[in-house]
């Protein structure tokens, strides 16, 4: 999509939702007519106008502009602050100031803060809610999803931190080594280093040159005064927008805005504009980067318009007809050809314009040379011949129901409209899909010829460097804004304010097991779910034939089965497939997990039974060539030499495998045999796995959101009967686990600025036993927020890391583990690890105070409700219980069952399960066995 905005994703971790932001646009249209035509008033606001639903007022007093977007459907309300601030507002000497401005904004005020028990994370993560910051190139916004009952205590406290934030030395200093720790973790993927040097060749005078972290230097020299000064030029009501989307009352969420917001000042002197234009770019620009590495990459870019000129509409659809899908030009200029193991184009609309790169993973086999060759030449027969009516057709298609797939909870509906206000209208993306309908095929063929040609690029080459272990470019993951915390991740004793909180929470659930219609077609078990999204539906099921089912014979097998399935079937070619589905605008995947193939659908309710035909003929039919083998092999080679340079990746492997022996489902394949082992896959293989361990036995589907029940049922019916074939997962052993050795396991890694840390230790218990509560209520407590003693204590109190986490995994389907996952500059390492044990050690030995649990009670009662405001939520709750023969009723009485656990119950299952003498340390990046930071070889 070319619209960015930063939304959130599910990650499943059984009983417990975390988000991360991922690249959508949101649509809605609920009702038309302005709010006062609906006869509600109040004092102090003048209302602005009103598009698809959505209601802008201004705050008479300072100007504060409010965005209002109601639905009652859900549990929930989202509460976000946008400030017109980002890294195009720094100067040389304070790049970074906004984002590391945006973590201090969490140190609290003189009326919230830790010392008096009321800092914002406890009073709004603690019940519950989503918590984050982020921080990009026009903007900075601050959000929380709560439940709706806390709607009014995180527009006070968010409020109060507007004007009212104590910026000091000792919370500088220690935030400064978190986002230090920050930028290291960006430098440990080249990739990242490239696209921040791409930027800073291609502009030279605007503050788009730098990114929006920062330079090392600057990040570590700003100067308290020099935020301070920074915050108090930007932090007004008049450069800030605020947006409510959920659950809530309009009238009286005005008069809450009026009460916290309308003493607030509006800024006494103008908000300081950025007038560096850029200059004329006058011929092409390159820049090189060479690191210790495997795979290179290339990477050219053009220059883009501003975000809101009409030309941004045409890049939307190029960016759709180069990258997107099967169909796309350059995956059939190099994928299908087996040229690159990936394809990325990183375009967003920005404020002053912007870039429009593309990003190509090379194979082994192709030279730099070769893809930047292939790729002008296209972008030569494009200004030539131009596109077709078809791509043209294809691409808005595809815009129309992203738009359409966006709008899926209050969390999405506001944050769709965060990258419009940053450009300075937030209707910009509601009339997105029209504004695009208009555009001509002529339009989009002129704006290509304009803006793609030499003079306008800039391109970059990664070029890795030989070494005994060899860093990687990764294009995997579109660069983002930087968060407060991590996104995939979302201690004091305070009596009083618990007591009130477990006073004003309820508890209640709201019934959503009661409305799931549960039961078997064609020996499947169908799960099916209305909810208030209008026209889209959400699907997701599995089936087990995941890696354990083939890791005896190859540990690939399963991968390259469920990578088969989308390369065509024997009723239509994958191009075929992907013109259907691009037609549509739906989208499928499929993939291999540790024990199931599991598969994922979305489309707009009239494409149902279209898309459930074309997953069964995926499932049931695929063609299995030879050459599509061939291809994905080498695909697969180049995805798995990167991962060799991932020092998550590296660390989590060599962690499980000293923990689980071979044959247990979490028992994992190093990425040196996976590498054989491709080689050695054939067809035969692929078809016979196919045969034995795909097919209706063990499938779970679940269909969530504007749901036809008749429609589904007959499309399931017509689509999967008579295909009885698969396996029952076979129940295991709890005496099969390791001996820990004590030792630490360090995995060495030349060139990674940062250090991965992993401790590990098995916990003989599966997710439906009894003891998993009280032991993930625990493990929770200790690293599952940041309100847990770890980030308060080793991040917030010390700045040790960005990031240090504790969870359970792995336990749906065998017994899983319990795991701490850390990062630390290598020259913090020995801190770092020192004080990571010292919290681990004493929640082993003292366990957690009755505060803390009463704290964890109340945080699992708005968890639960914010974890269902999203229908993808949703139905991956439901899988999951599924997968597990859990009651599905689990989905409304957890915060129940947690609720009920005692002190005794969750120290005992500390205890029990996690002992101090059974974690093995794993330690991956660029230390030596010694943990010393490896010294920089001179190239």
């Amino acid at each position: 999509m070319s619209f960015s905005f930063h939304q959130v994703k599910l990650i499943q971790n059984p009983n417990k939702m975390m988000f991360k932001f991922i690249s959508l646009i949101c649509l809605t249209c609920f009702f038309s007519g302005s709010l006062f035509a609906q006869g509600v008033k109040v004092e102090g606001f003048e209302f602005v106008k009103e598009l698809q639903g959505y209601q802008e007022y201004k705050l008479s007093k300072n100007n504060l502009q409010v965005i209002l977007k109601e639905d009652k459907s859900v549990p929930s309300v989202m509460f976000m602050v946008t400030y017109k601030v980002g890294s195009r507002n720094e100067t040389i000497g304070n790049t970074g100031a906004t984002h590391l401005l945006e973590h201090l904004m969490f140190k609290g005020t003189a009326k919230f803060n830790k010392a008096s028990g009321n800092s914002y994370d406890k009073l709004i993560e603690g019940v519950g809610g989503l918590v984050n910051a982020t921080t990009w190139l026009d903007r900075t916004n601050y959000y929380g999803l709560v439940p709706n009952e806390y709607l009014e205590r995180i527009i006070e406290v968010e409020a109060d931190r507007m004007r009212n934030l104590k910026i000091l030395k000792t919370d500088k200093e220690s935030e400064m080594t978190v986002v230090r720790n920050e930028f290291e973790i960006g430098e440990n993927n080249p990739q990242g280093a490239l696209d921040k040097i791409i930027w800073a060749t291609a502009y030279q005078a605007h503050p788009y040159h730098h990114s929006t972290i920062g330079w090392r230097s600057d990040i570590e020299n700003v100067s308290v005064e020099r935020l301070q000064e920074f915050y108090d030029t930007y932090y007004w009501a008049d450069n800030a927008t605020v947006t409510v989307a959920g659950n809530f009352d309009k009238a009286k969420t005005l008069e809450y805005i009026y009460k916290y917001y309308g003493a607030i000042p509006k800024s006494p002197k103008p908000i300081p504009a950025v007038y560096t234009t850029e200059p004329v770019q006058e011929g092409a620009r390159r820049a090189v980067l060479k690191r210790t590495g495997t795979t290179g990459v290339v990477g050219v870019a053009h220059k883009t318009p501003k975000g809101l000129d009409k030309e941004s509409y045409s890049f939307a659809i190029i960016e759709k007809i180069l990258t997107s899908g099967k169909t796309s030009r350059l995956y059939k200029a190099f994928i299908d050809k087996g040229l690159a193991s990936n394809i990325a184009c990183w375009y967003s609309q920005f404020n002053d314009g912007g870039l429009f790169p593309i990003y190509v993973t090379l194979s082994p086999a192709t030279t730099h040379e070769k893809a930047e060759k292939i790729l002008l030449d296209e972008y030569e027969k494009i200004v030539k011949e131009g596109f077709t009516e078809d791509e043209l057709k294809r691409a808005k298609s595809q815009i129309k129901t992203d738009i359409s797939f966006g709008m899926d909870g209050p969390f999405n509906t506001a944050g769709v409209l965060n990258e419009s206000i940053a450009l300075g209208d937030w209707t910009y993306v509601l009339n997105f899909v029209e504004n695009t309908s208009k555009i001509s095929l002529e339009e989009v063929n002129a704006v290509f010829k304009k803006y793609f040609v030499e003079d306008q690029s800039t391109t970059a080459w990664f070029i890795p460097i030989e070494g005994d272990k060899a860093a990687t470019g990764s294009i995997q993951d579109k660069p983002r804004p930087h968060y407060y915390r991590d996104p995939s991740h979302e201690h004091e004793e305070i009596k009083d304010l618990n007591a009130q909180l477990l006073q004003e929470s309820k508890f209640k659930t709201e019934g959503i097991a009661d409305q799931i219609k549960d039961r078997k077609i064609e020996n499947i078990r169908l799960m099916t779910l209305k909810t208030g999204i209008k026209d889209v539906v959400t699907v997701s099921g599995s089936i087990l034939a995941g890696d354990y089912f083939s890791i005896k014979e190859n540990s690939m097998t399963a991968k390259l089965t469920a990578a088969m399935l989308d390369q065509g079937t024997l009723v239509q070619d994958k191009f075929a497939i992907s013109e259907a589905l691009g037609n549509i605008g739906a989208s499928i995947s499929f993939s291999a997990g540790n024990a199931t193939l599991n598969f994922n659908a979305k489309c707009l309710k009239e494409d149902v039974p279209m898309v459930f035909k074309l997953i069964a003929e995926q499932l049931r039919k695929p063609a299995f060539k030879d050459t599509e083998l061939e291809s994905l092999k080498k695909r697969f080679t180049g995805q798995l030499k990167q991962q060799m340079e991932n020092t998550n990746v590296r660390a989590r492997i060599s962690a499980m495998a000293s923990i689980f022996p071979e044959g247990h489902p979490n028992f994992p394949i190093s990425l040196e045999q996976m590498l054989k082992d491709i080689e050695n896959v054939s067809i035969e293989d692929i078809k016979k796995f196919h045969a034995t361990y795909y097919g209706n036995k063990s499938m779970n589907l679940v269909v969530v959101g504007d749901v036809d029940d008749s429609a589904i049922e007959k499309a399931v019916k017509s689509n999967f009967s008579a295909w009885n074939s698969g396996v029952t997962f076979p129940k295991y052993s709890k005496a099969s686990i390791k001996a820990v050795t004590n030792k630490n396991i360090v995995v060495t890694m030349p060139d990674k600025p940062n250090v991965s840390v992993i401790m590990v230790t098995p916990i003989m218990l599966q997710a439906d036993e009894k003891d998993y509560a009280a032991l993930e209520t625990a493990t929770s407590i200790l690293g599952g927020k940041f309100t847990a003693r770890l980030m308060q204590t080793v991040r917030d109190k010390e700045g040790l890391t960005y990031g240090i986490y504790s969870s359970l995994t792995g336990a749906t389907f065998a017994d899983g583990a319990w795991v701490l996952t850390a990062s630390f500059s290598p020259s913090l390492l020995e801190k770092g690890l020192i004080s990571s044990n010292r919290e681990l050690n004493k929640w082993i030995d003292e366990g957690i105070t009755k505060e803390e649990l009463e704290s964890e009670k109340i945080y699992a009662a708005g968890d639960a409700k914010v974890g269902i405001s999203n229908s993808g939520a949703i139905a991956g709750q439901i899988l999951n219980l599924a997968q597990r023969n859990a009651p599905l009723k689990l989905i409304d009485t957890s915060p129940e069952q947690i609720k009920a656990l005692t002190l005794e119950q969750v120290n005992n299952a500390i205890k029990k399960y996690v002992n101090v003498k059974n974690i093995q340390t794993v330690l991956a990046g660029s230390i030596d066995n010694e943990l010393k930071e490896l010294k920089k070889d001179k190239k």
